[in-house]
């Protein structure tokens, strides 16, 4: 038996994020990883390995279009798996990075499955098949999700993927189906489409990505077209024949999609399977998502949830903060500061879209008084330098303050740009609005000159 102030489940961001702030606060913490490295499937099998994959495939399309270099590397031959071992440098450095962070503040890691016993303390089932008891006044359950699979469809076909298995398919498919156009369908059609591969893309609703402004979307449907994505909306599966000669998505319309594998995207889970929380009273619903308060803390008091694990947003960096709001939480009994409401999304398609806060059909239906400010990148010098001329930036303001209202930006670096406006979007009072990018001298030439672009345009519109 071992007792600790704080255990921790899960070792990816929102777990991280937990451990590390009760630790800086004095706690005595363990963090519990089911697999045999740190970091969640963030590190491992998300965000990490999509990016840097993603990164790759990025530069060799660039050199494959790029005037000086097309006619030498057009027809360079590079494979599925070569990419993905670019991955694993960078999935290697964080997992080292994670476990200095954890030895630094004495943190311990303890590797096996974990199941409560009841609230105050869990079952490890260790990898030596021997099996610890760990005591602790709170748990951050920070498990994380996994792809959704429906009963339906045979996940041990090699034709069959998601995008845990994506990571280990040992071939370059010519044709790939992707079935749900979310953030991941979309990022990874946009990753395969890169490859030169032939992708259809299966929307089960009428637009890609509804939360997001309606131009931005439009122009990313207008780009994944314009790089040979097939974009199906408002189909859903029937049924999936699957043969040696590859896969046939058979829609409810009627209509058939052949392809050599199919990419199921199509929603996730919460990884909440045999812990024992129904148990001791911790609400889950149907998708395997834990039910908490504002405050992250589940039905039982001293048991608090964060990350993916309890749903939307599903964003490695607001689940971070879910875990050190709720680790200051634990720690002090109060917590003096706030996570903030508008949580900035990152979505990283080629080219890549950003944005945080309203969308114009938002503002609209608000009624309120909003006008527009945008800035083309075809019209920056330095996008003209890098040829990268596809996006936009977009400012959305109030009328009558100039107060930001929304930030929406598609093309070359926007999860980065959109950062700007963000900084500027939170400051209280007459600090927040559009003067701020018109009076403001900007490097010249840089991206974020769209800013002072758009805030001019905007200015002109109001008069």
């Amino acid at each position: 038996m071992q007792d600790y102030d704080v255990v921790v489940i899960g070792s990816g961001p929102a777990g991280e994020g937990a451990g590390m702030k009760l630790a800086k606060q004095g706690k005595r913490v363990a963090v519990v990883e089911m697999q045999d490295q740190v970091g969640g499937n963030c590190t491992h099998k998300g965000t990490i390995p999509s990016k840097a994959l993603r990164h790759a495939i990025q530069l060799l399309a660039d050199y494959r279009h790029h005037p000086l270099f097309e006619h030498t590397v057009g027809h360079m031959d590079v494979s599925w798996p070569q990419l993905l071992r670019t991955a694993d440098e960078v999935i290697s450095r964080q997992v080292g990075m994670r476990h200095r962070f954890y030895g630094r503040n004495g943190v311990d890691v303890i590797h096996g499955r974990a199941r409560f016993v009841d609230a105050n303390s869990i079952d490890i089932d260790r990898p030596a098949g021997t099996t610890l008891r760990v005591r602790a006044g709170h748990f951050v359950v920070a498990t994380g999700s996994r792809p959704y699979r429906p009963p339906a469809l045979d996940f041990a076909d090699p034709h069959i993927l998601d995008s845990d298995t994506v990571l280990q398919m040992g071939h370059t498919p010519r044709r790939v189906t992707i079935y749900g156009a979310g953030v991941i369908g979309c990022e990874y059609a946009s990753i395969f489409a890169n490859l030169d591969v032939k992708v259809n893309l299966v929307n089960t609703r009428d637009r890609l990505l509804s939360f997001l402004d309606d131009e931005i979307t439009d122009a990313l449907s207008y780009h994944l077209r314009d790089q040979g994505v097939v974009i199906a909306h408002n189909e859903s599966m029937d049924r999936v024949e699957s043969g040696d000669k590859g896969v046939i998505l058979h829609c409810a319309s009627g209509k058939e999609v052949h392809s050599d594998v199919l990419f199921w995207a199509n929603g996730r889970s919460g990884n909440t399977d045999d812990m024992g929380l129904d148990a001791i009273g911790v609400e889950v619903n149907q998708r395997g998502q834990i039910e908490v308060d504002e405050t992250f803390c589940t039905q039982v008091d001293n048991i608090y949830a964060v990350g993916d694990v309890i749903g939307p947003p599903a964003l490695a960096s607001a689940s971070y903060d879910q875990g050190r709001f709720a680790g200051h939480l634990i720690a002090d009994g109060c917590c003096d500061w706030e996570l903030l409401g508008d949580i900035p999304t990152g979505i990283y398609t080629s080219p890549e879209i950003s944005s945080v806060g309203k969308t114009e059909k938002e503002l609209t239906e608000q009624n309120v008084p909003y006008e527009v400010g945008r800035a083309d990148f075809k019209n920056l010098a330095r996008a003209q330098i890098a040829g990268r001329q596809v996006g936009m930036l977009k400012l959305l303001f109030h009328r009558e303050t100039r107060a930001l209202l929304g930030i929406h930006c598609f093309g070359e670096q926007a999860s980065e740009i959109v950062h700007i406006g963000q900084a500027i979007m939170s400051q209280p009072g007459e600090a927040n609005t559009i003067d701020y990018f018109a009076n403001t001298t900007f490097n010249y030439p840089t991206m974020a000159e769209a800013y002072r672009v758009a805030a001019l345009y905007g200015r002109n519109r109001i008069g």
